[in-house]
């Protein structure tokens, strides 16, 4: 998911011809304040092939539908879907479609890794492991104590989430097996670790970029993976500059709406977390601090005393995320023997 805005969402956008074969069908995200995806729906030479597929939900459902029909085709004739990365608003009906028109499904290896680990992981053993985070991270007994019923409410309440497992695979640098287009993989790894862009050649020139790059607000970047080597914020900022060297001639991204200059953003988005871990570091000269502490003290859409535990969860993410980036840099180290664990600056 990404970071919602702080201020009304404006109404939602509604079915368009963008041109050159392009088309673009809203479909809603249920109570949230991102308000909706934005699908995109390639005309190709054999049938429609969408660039993700929404929210798996019975209104997002038939929003999509009715879209596919406004646009001229059906969701029946859907030949291929393309889906930027593994999160629910872009992949959730990615099954429902290939179970109504026999489409292919496409992911990067990243992602598709990640579909595995999501379909086969039993709740309760991720529950555990996020409260081994929390743990670490010196979160309070309350903190653990609001995950944990959170938690166990949906183990008891909720089916387990289930995403389609693709039958194809996007690989950075090849074309996408769009009949009739030429359409260029751009991986862009840090929102997912197998998150795409799709750049549009053969005379158009625009990119489809997902949650990569948006024109007013920023994607989530946590850390999504355990392992020391592991840096969503490297990856992330190296991703804004390979999309900044692209011949990109406007943005189609999944939320929001289009814009012109993928450089002037992808520069603006990168200032944006050079000043994050820049306050970060000055955080740190003053005073050792957890990780929980960290994430406190850093800026949100909202104060953090106003964040539910999840949206909690979210956060001390990105903060670990800022932090592994800054360690990677050689300008933060955990002190030893701090239990919890505490960072300083170098």
């Amino acid at each position: 998911m990404t970071t919602a805005p702080d201020r009304p969402i404006p109404p939602a956008p509604r079915v368009a011809d963008l041109g050159n074969g392009v088309w673009t069908v809203p479909v809603p995200i249920p109570n949230n304040p991102l308000g909706c995806t934005l699908v995109y729906v390639l005309e190709t030479d054999a049938g429609p092939v969408l660039v993700d597929s929404g929210w798996d939900d019975p209104v997002s459902y038939r929003a999509l539908v009715d879209g596919l029909v406004e646009v001229g085709t059906s969701i029946e004739d859907v030949h291929g879907v393309l889906v930027t990365h593994a999160h629910p608003d872009h992949h959730g009906l990615s099954e429902k479609v290939r179970e109504v028109s026999g489409a292919w499904v496409a992911l990067h290896a990243a992602d598709a890794e990640q579909v595995e680990q999501i379909n086969s992981a039993p709740r309760a053993a991720w529950l555990r492991h996020h409260l081994e985070v929390l743990t670490l991270a010196g979160a309070p007994q309350e903190a653990l104590d609001a995950l944990t019923g959170l938690r166990t409410a949906a183990v008891g309440n909720r089916p387990r989430l289930h995403y389609a497992v693709p039958d194809r695979e996007l690989v950075h640098g090849e074309l996408a097996p769009v009949p009739g287009r030429t359409v260029r993989t751009v991986w862009t790894p840090g929102h997912t670790p197998g998150h795409v862009c799709l750049h549009l050649e053969g005379g158009d020139g625009r990119l489809l970029s997902g949650d990569h790059l948006l024109p007013s607000i920023t994607p989530h970047i946590g850390l999504y993976d355990d392992a020391e080597e592991a840096d969503p914020l490297g990856d992330f900022l190296a991703s804004l500059t390979r999309v900044a060297r692209l011949p990109i001639t406007g943005v189609l991204p999944a939320h929001e709406h289009a814009f012109a200059d993928a450089a002037g953003r992808a520069a603006e988005v990168a200032a944006l977390h050079e000043v994050r871990l820049a306050a970060l570091h000055t955080r740190l000269r003053a005073a050792s601090l957890t990780l929980w502490q960290i994430a406190e003290g850093m800026d949100w859409n909202r104060p953090w005393a106003q964040l539910g535990a999840q949206n909690r969860q979210l956060a001390l993410s990105e903060a670990a995320a800022h932090l592994r980036h800054l360690v990677k840099r050689g300008r933060a180290t955990a002190e030893s023997g701090a239990d919890p664990v505490r960072y300083t600056a170098v």
